[in-house]
C-alpha cells in the first residue's frame, strides 16, 4: 500500500466558520478522551486569543498538542514588508504559500484603528486610477487569508487590535463572495473577533449579486459602493465593469439595502469634479440615502490622472451639502509612504498584464 496515498489531509481551521471550527474540535478532543473543552479551548485560540502555532497553546497538554498539529492546520502568513507614516498609519506585505502578495493598512485615528483588507490578489477591474488594476487579477484569497490579515496585525509584537474593518484593500470582495461570506462571520462572531457588525464595511464596484447577498444577512453590515462617477458615460470610461452593471442598477440596489450606505468618490481633477457633476451625484445620493465620501486621489494610484485641489474638494462638498446630501472629506493618510491600494505590491513585484473583468478565472459570486 502506499503510504503516502493514505496520509492525513490537515484540515485547515481557519477557513471554518468559528462555530464549524469549534464543533470540529471539540468532536475531535472527545474521540480522543481529553474532554470536549478542550476542543473550546483550541477554538479560543484562533480568533479570540489568537497564537501563532499548536506549541504555544500553552494550557493544552503536550500530547494533545501534537495530535493537533498532525490532523489540523493554523496557517500563517509571512510578512514581506512593514511601512509606516509619520501619520500613524501603517502598510504591511503579506506573502502566500504560492508567492503572491496581498496589502493591509492599519490606520489609527484618535480612540479608532481601521483596518483595511485585502479580499484578492490583484484585481480584474481595471478601473483606469487605481494601482491594484495596474497589476492584474492573479486569484481569490481564502478565507483564512482574508482574516488571517487581521489574525496576523493581532500575532506582532505589540499586537493591534480593530475597532473598524473595511474590505476596501486589493480586488472586489463581492467577486470572492464565498470566502468573503465566511470571513464576515469570523470577523463578527463572538467565537472570532467579535468585531460589531455595524464597524465592519464592505466595499464594491457594484456587483449586484453580491450587494444582494450582503443584504440578505442579518447583521448589519455596512456597504460602501465606489460611485467614482455621476453617470454612465463617464463611470463606463473609468470603471469597466459599469457594462456589466450599469450605474442606475446599482444606485437601486442600494436603494434596496435596508442600511446605510456609503458613496466612495475619488476626486479626478478636471474629469468628475465639476459644479454639474455634483448635482448629479447628489441626485443620486438622495435617491438611495446614502452618505457621500469624498477621497482625495493618492498620487500613487493617480495614474494619468491628476488630484483635485483642496479648494476643489471644498468647493465640490460644499455643493453637495447645499442639495442636502450628507458628505465628508477623507483625510488623506499614509502620504509619504505607499499607500495607494496595491502600490506597495506593485513596486515590490514586476507588473502583469491587466486581464478584462470577464477573464477573472476562479472569481465567484453568488
Amino acid at each position: 500500500m502506499n503510504i503516502e496515498a493514505v496520509a492525513v489531509t490537515k484540515v485547515n481551521l481557519l477557513d471554518l466558520h468559528p462555530v464549524a471550527a469549534e464543533v470540529a474540535l471539540r468532536a475531535f478532543a472527545d474521540a480522543r478522551g481529553v474532554g470536549a473543552y478542550r476542543g473550546s479551548q483550541v477554538a479560543r485560540h484562533l480568533w479570540t486569543k489568537p497564537v501563532a502555532t499548536f506549541a504555544d497553546m500553552s494550557d493544552l497538554p503536550v500530547a494533545f498538542r501534537e495530535e493537533l498539529d498532525a490532523h489540523f492546520t493554523i496557517p500563517r502568513l509571512e510578512l514581506s514588508t512593514e511601512q509606516r507614516s509619520a501619520d500613524g498609519t501603517r502598510k504591511f506585505l503579506f506573502r502566500l504559500h504560492d508567492g503572491q502578495t496581498i496589502e493591509t493598512v492599519s490606520i489609527p485615528d484618535g480612540n479608532r484603528v481601521t483596518f483595511c483588507i485585502s479580499s484578492q490578489a490583484g484585481c480584474a477591474l481595471q478601473c483606469s486610477f487605481c494601482a491594484t488594476g495596474l497589476m492584474g487579477f492573479a486569484r481569490n484569497l481564502t478565507p483564512s487569508e482574508i482574516a488571517g490579515q487581521v489574525r496576523e496585525l493581532a500575532l506582532l509584537p505589540e499586537p493591534l487590535s480593530p475597532t473598524n474593518i473595511v474590505f476596501m484593500g486589493m480586488g472586489e470582495p463581492m467577486m470572492n463572495w464565498r470566502a468573503v461570506d465566511v470571513v464576515l462571520s469570523i470577523l463578527n462572531d463572538p467565537k472570532g473577533f467579535g468585531v460589531g457588525a455595524r464597524h465592519i464595511t464592505v466595499s464594491t464596484v457594484g456587483v449586484l449579486p453580491g450587494i444582494q447577498a450582503l443584504a440578505s444577512r442579518k447583521e448589519q453590515f455596512r456597504l460602501a459602493i465606489s460611485v467614482h462617477a455621476p453617470n454612465d458615460d463617464l463611470r463606463r470610461r473609468l470603471m469597466p465593469i459599469n457594462i456589466k452593471y450599469p450605474l442606475q442598477s446599482v444606485i437601486d440596489a442600494a436603494a434596496a439595502f435596508d442600511r446605510r450606505v456609503t458613496f466612495e468618490y475619488v476626486m479626478l481633477g478636471g474629469v468628475n469634479d465639476q459644479p454639474a457633476q455634483a448635482a448629479e451625484l447628489a441626485r443620486l445620493a438622495k435617491h438611495c440615502g446614502a452618505f457621500v465620501n469624498l477621497i482625495p486621489l493618492h498620487p500613487g494610484g493617480a495614474g494619468a490622472f491628476t488630484p483635485t485641489s483642496p479648494d476643489g474638494i471644498r468647493r465640490f462638498a460644499a455643493a453637495l451639502a447645499a442639495l442636502g446630501v450628507e458628505v465628508a472629506v477623507r483625510k488623506s493618510r499614509g502620504s509619504d509612504i505607499a499607500a495607494a491600494c496595491g502600490q506597495l505590491r506593485v513596486e515590490r513585484l514586476r507588473r502583469r498584464p491587466p486581464r478584462a473583468p470577464d477573464q477573472h478565472g476562479q472569481v465567484e459570486i453568488p
